[in-house]
Parts: C-alpha cells; structure tokens; sequence
C-alpha cells in the first residue's frame, strides 16, 4: 500500500533560480520527491541557440552543478529528482548525470523522457525558420520511469505541473480515468512550478512578511489528489490562502486550465488554513484534456537595438521632438522593419537630484540584417555635440541583438511519440490519454456575482492595491492579469467594479487589445487576459516590460473610488 501521504518539493522556478535551492531543499525537512522546473518560453529559445553552437548541449547546465553534492544529499535521504532541465537534449543531460554519479560514486537510477522535440522528431509541418518545436507532455512518462524504480528522470519539454502528476500517478497508482485526483495534482504542481511566487516572492502584499530570503515549497499530496502546499521549517517567507491564491492566478486564464493529463476545473478550488505555513486545497474537479498537445515554437526574428536618450529639465517635449526630428532622415534610409519611440516622464519639476530631473526617450529598431542597428546606433553617436542640452545617454548603444519569437501551436496527441526511457535503458512508449475531448467542450457557465455593496456608501479615491493584490505574467504574446480580494465585502465590491470598460481605462496601454474577463469566486478573484500585448512574446521585448510581470503593480498603483468601509 502506497504511504498516504506524498511530500514533493520544488527547488527551481526557472533557468537562474537561487543554485542552493536544491540543497536547502533537501535537507530542510523530509521529501519524497524533489522537483526542479527549469523551462519557460523565453529558456526554449536560449537552449535552441546553444545547441545551434554545439548539438551535444541543449539543456540546463546549472542543474548538472547542482548534481556535484545534490545527487549524494538526495541518495542519502531517498529522494527521487524530477526535472525538465532536459530541455532540447533530455538523453545527454541524463547520460552526463550517469557520469557524474559515476565520479562520485553514488550509484543512482537515471531515466529519461523524450518525444516532445518534434522537430528532432522529423516533422517538418512547422514554419521556416523554426529554431525549436516541442510539444507540451503530461506526467504519464515520468510516471513510467519512477514505477521502473528510476532515482533520477529528466525530461525535455513537459508542462510545469507534469512534474507533480507524473510521481502522485505512479505513487497513488492513479490511471488516465482518475480525472479528480489528476485536476487536484495540476493544481498543486502549478503552485510549486514557480518556486518562492508561493510563499511570499513577488507577493502584492510584500510587507506582511519578511520575503528577503523565502522558502521554496512544498506539497504534501493525497490519494484523492488534495494537497497542503506548506515549506521546511524555519525558512523565510510565509504560505497563505493570498500567497497561495496569487500563484494560482499566474499565468492562468478561465476556469478550464487544460493539460495533456487532464483539464483542471480552476473555478472548483477551495482553499482553506491549515495551520502556520499551510493551505489546503481540496475540492478540485477534472475533465477529459483536450485531442491536441499544445506546441511551442522558437525561432530568431531578427536583431534590435535599442537607445535611450536622456532629456533633463525644461522643455522635455520639445527635445524629445529634436531628436526624433534629427533621426527621421536616418531611419527612413536605413528602413527598418520596425521602429517605436516611447518617452517615460521620469522628470518632476524643480528636482533635488539630477536623476529625478530627467526623461527617458527610448528608440527601438528592429531589422533583419544588424547593420541596419549598426547604422541607427552610430547616427544616434553622432549627436552627441549636436542635439539638445544636456545630452546624453543611459548606456552606450550596444551592437545589435538577436532576438526571438515564440508562436503557440498544437498538435495532435496521437501524432507525438512520447516515450519513457528506462534506467536499464528499455524505450517504453506512453498513449496519450483514452478519454479526450475532440471539440472545444460546452462553455463554462457564467458564475454568480455576488450581491453587490449597497448603493450610496461614501468612498474615497485611492490607490485599487490597499485592497486588492494582483499578479501578472505572460503567456505568448497575451499577458494575464489576476486580481484578489481577501474578505467577502471586498469582493462584492470588486466583482461589480472591476470590469473589462474600467480596466482598460486604469491600463490605457490595454485599449486596442482584446481583453477577456474571467471569474473565480471561489478564489475572490477575477483575471484578466490581454491578447496579443507583448507582441511575438517575451523574447521580442515587444514591451518596457517584455513578461508583463508589473503589469498587476501597475494596475494596483492606479487610483479608483473605494467605499470607505473596505480601506
């Protein structure tokens, strides 16, 4: 019989996350499992652009550092490692850790998953140019290679929560059908993926706690798929209903979250206390996933550069409109595919410090060929004693740089050979799932609102974040904005005020998008998605802010009516 209870852990939330993670991890407390999430949109293509350079890398080379004390602490503590540090090349990472175990002599069980690079695949229906083509896998591989007996799996591209369905299968002995249980891990697994966003890091309400150093966390998983996300004793930060509720709306948009395992039902989540540093969450409900894989594409767009002028003191709109003027003849020769001037008023009048005079008037251009920023970025040199007064700039310009895209595209489950290689190397393939849902499934129904405040209740304006937290991320080229309260009367308030027509005029920048609200109310939360904001997504620096994470802040910062009753 399975223990009752399964403790996984997380100790990466990206590809640069703090490198002793793993060994605070793993001796902080007890584990069974310690995961490790490595890969984002943006990490594809920095892995795509290192195996361009050398075919025998393509994964995440912090790991394997990690490894050099990680692999003996998680031996001697019976801890099984599971990672998507793979990346484009999960055979070479899994090779290199045999070697290393080989070299310090802990004889460890490494097993690896592979089928998600479809391009190694031999599928050529992608764009040209294409760098990386990877399908996003379920946990059912990872599942494989734990049930062989495997200490050590490591798998290319995997959706993030795949790291804690794939060992709660093969631990619980859960099959494809146990839609509830699955639902239940996605959602643990998408509040561990992020690392310290769920106990305290980024965390709207920041000052509640002390987050200089936060903990990682953790899940303690059942066989009905409810979890207690909580973290090793004594670590810093703190886990909340709010901490938990913000990393549940990251990067998520309506009450459907679909998955190769299963369709998560967003809007069935309860979260409750379950003591200091615990939140149970229970009451997860799961659908069939979906036919089609989702698939996520890399490819260089071109080269960028970028200047920044700065403008000091008096007649900030009239220098910028120099500059612009001085360059039009520039520009319009060296025709770039693109070009965007944004002045950010940074200045305030009659400043004590010369930083808080100055405006930033930044150019970005875009062109295939770098001799077109080549060109733009000496012009821009050559104004140096020729502009407007005070002249100067934020950092030399630099030569052009690559830059990339990211497209979302799907494919059909049936059409990926997703396989579990097994530590004594045997090459086990995984089916998608039996049940799928073939079309787009019936709408969600609209939930209820709650009775709104009663009318006539005296306000005062002030900033939305005394009383609302906010957290917001990217996904392709669309941004996410989820919104919390943290009582029923907040709610009622927010769940009536907060609409699409007063978050656009709070975010003008959102104006010409497309912008979809969605309703939790079992979270107290609305999100809301801006399509198609950050342009070809986060590695196009479309944006000032190229991963929409301030995006929330900023909206937080903005002033509304607030009844007075809720400040």
């Amino acid at each position: 019989m399975p223990v009752p209870v399964l403790r996984i852990g997380n100790a990466s939330g990206f590809y640069g996350d703090r490198f002793d993670a793993l060994r605070e991890m793993l001796t902080g407390g007890p584990l069974d499992v310690l995961t490790g999430d490595y890969l984002a949109e943006l990490t594809m293509l920095i892995l795509g652009r290192d195996r361009l350079k050398d075919p025998a890398t393509g994964y995440a080379r912090t790991f394997l550092a990690q490894l050099e004390e990680g692999l003996g602490l998680a031996a001697d503590r019976g801890v099984r490692l599971v990672t998507n540090a793979g990346g484009l090349n999960p055979a070479a990472l899994a090779e290199r850790i045999g070697e290393l175990a080989d070299r310090v002599g802990v004889p460890v069980r490494v097993a690896h998953v592979t089928g998600d690079d479809l391009l190694a695949d031999g599928q050529d229906q992608w764009p040209r140019g294409v760098l990386t083509a990877n399908a996003y896998l379920g946990g059912a591989g990872i599942a494989e290679c734990l049930r062989a007996g495997a200490d050590v799996v490591v798998t290319g591209r995997v959706t993030d929560a795949a790291l804690v369905t794939g060992p709660a299968a093969a631990h619980f002995g859960w099959t494809a059908e146990d839609l509830d249980p699955l639902a239940g891990a996605v959602v643990a697994g998408h509040v561990l993926e992020c690392g310290a966003q769920a106990t305290g890091g980024n965390y709207a309400f920041f000052g509640e706690h002390d987050v200089r150093r936060p903990g990682f966390p953790l899940a303690e998983l059942h066989a009905d798929g409810s979890a207690v996300i909580t973290k090793h004793p004594g670590t810093g930060g703190a886990v909340t209903v709010s901490t938990v509720t913000a990393q549940l709306l990251y990067e998520t948009a309506g009450a459907r979250y679909p998955g190769p395992d299963v369709t998560a039902r967003l809007d069935t989540v309860r979260l409750a206390p379950d003591g200091p540093d615990r939140v149970r969450i229970s009451g997860v409900r799961g659908e069939a996933p979906p036919a089609a894989l989702k698939v996520g594409l890399t490819r260089l767009g071109g080269h960028r550069s970028e200047v920044v002028f700065v403008l000091t003191g008096l007649d900030v709109e009239a220098k910028a409109r120099l500059v612009r003027a001085q360059l039009d003849g520039v520009l319009a020769a060296a025709r770039p595919a693109e070009v965007r001037w944004s002045l950010a008023r940074t200045d305030r009048a009659d400043a004590p410090v010369q930083e808080e005079a100055g405006a930033l008037l930044r150019l970005v251009v875009r062109a295939r060929d770098p001799e077109v920023g080549r060109v733009v970025n000496a012009a821009c040199v050559e104004l140096a004693l020729a502009s407007y007064p005070g002249f100067h700039v934020a950092a030399p310009p630099g030569k052009p740089a690559p830059y990339g895209v990211f497209e979302a595209a799907s494919v059909d489950a049936d059409a990926v050979r997703h396989v579990a290689v097994l530590p004594d190397g045997t090459r086990v393939p995984v089916l998608p799932a039996p049940v799928r849902t073939a079309d787009a499934p019936a709408p969600v129904p609209a939930p209820v609102l709650p009775e709104p405040l009663p009318a006539g209740l005296p306000t005062r304006r002030a900033p939305l974040g005394l009383v609302a937290g906010a957290r917001s991320g990217d996904k392709g080229g669309s941004a996410n904005v989820g919104v919390w309260v943290r009582d029923d009367d907040a709610w009622r308030w927010l769940a009536h005020d907060l609409t699409v027509e007063r978050f656009r005029h709070l975010l003008p920048e959102t104006a010409r998008f497309t912008v979809t609200r969605h309703v939790l109310p079992a979270l107290r939360a609305l999100n809301f998605v801006v399509d198609g904001i950050l342009g070809e997504g986060a590695a196009s620096q479309a944006r000032f802010d190229p991963q929409a994470k301030a995006l929330g802040e900023w909206l937080r910062a903005r002033h509304v009516e607030i009844p007075e009753v809720l400040l």
